[in-house]
């Protein structure tokens, strides 16, 4: 039963989205999206909450009835990252971007961002060199997590966009596949990552880094699942070539000012009239 760690994770988010919202914004947890609306951040705790909540019913089903539910790619891997990103949403300083980071760093102050940075390549390249056979292949696989990681914390500007982009990379990666091994192997993450940006598009609150960071690693391991050596390094120079021109310009500008991009990312987008 391969499809079950997607579809419990899934309707337990659905369950739970209501209290986690509420939660937060019962407690102050308020970021200000790009309008300075005040909304419910980091959403992402809805991710870990509902795919940890799933495995109580997925171990009880591979217990007690010898049903293969439990085998999951890079758990570890995914939970570090929401570890990570979870005590940047608490803790971040002013620092922003690659470079505000490793200078905070460099100077002697601490950073969460740069824990981050370091801790999401500690745990790529750990992952990476168990699961993956050949120098390049465990060099490219390690890059393209960490990458993706970054970048799809550098498209979460506006509502949905990190999700989307998720969404258009899980499609090609089963179409590409011609299979939905790799999309059950990573269902205990997709249902809630749905979930969650069901929930950013239509403005219930912020995924934060907690949320955005996950999504990126989760996109990042599907990759990784799906594509040969020669694809990893595609996808690698993609990514770096993605992340300089987020560096020095803004991404968010390059999809707001291209009109298939900019059509695509306003799908299902709330519309505030002045």
């Amino acid at each position: 039963m391969p499809a079950l760690p997607l579809i419990f994770s899934f309707l337990l988010a659905l369950v739970l989205a209501p209290s986690v919202v509420s939660f937060l914004a019962e407690g102050g947890h308020l970021r200000a999206n790009f309008r300075d609306e005040m909304l419910p951040c980091p959403l992402g705790l809805l991710i870990p909450a509902a795919a940890l909540a799933a495995l109580i019913p997925l171990a009880l089903l591979a217990g007690l009835f010898n049903l293969n539910t439990l085998d999951f790619v890079a758990l570890p891997l995914i939970l570090g990252v929401v570890a990570l990103g979870i005590a940047d949403d608490a803790f971040a300083g002013s620092a922003r971007g690659w470079r505000g980071h490793g200078g905070a760093a460099l100077g002697g102050s601490f950073s969460t961002g740069a824990l981050k940075a370091v801790g999401t390549l500690g745990l790529a390249l750990a992952w990476s060199a168990v699961t993956q056979h050949g120098v390049a292949r465990f060099l490219l696989a390690a890059l393209v997590i960490v990458l993706a990681t970054n970048m799809f914390n550098l498209l979460d500007l506006r509502p949905g966009r990190s999700v989307k982009v998720f969404v258009l990379v899980g499609i090609g990666c089963t179409l590409g596949a011609w299979s939905f091994d790799s999309l059950f192997s990573l269902g205990l993450w997709v249902g809630p990552v749905l979930v969650c940006g069901a929930l950013d598009l239509r403005e219930r609150g912020i995924l934060g880094d907690s949320g955005s960071n996950v999504v990126g690693a989760v996109a990042g391991v599907w990759l990784v699942l799906v594509l040969d050596t020669t694809g990893l390094a595609v996808a690698a120079a993609v990514l770096v070539l993605l992340t300089i021109y987020g560096e020095i310009r803004s991404i968010n500008s390059l999809v707001e000012s291209t009109p298939g991009l900019s059509h695509l990312d306003s799908i299902g987008r709330i519309v505030h009239r002045a």
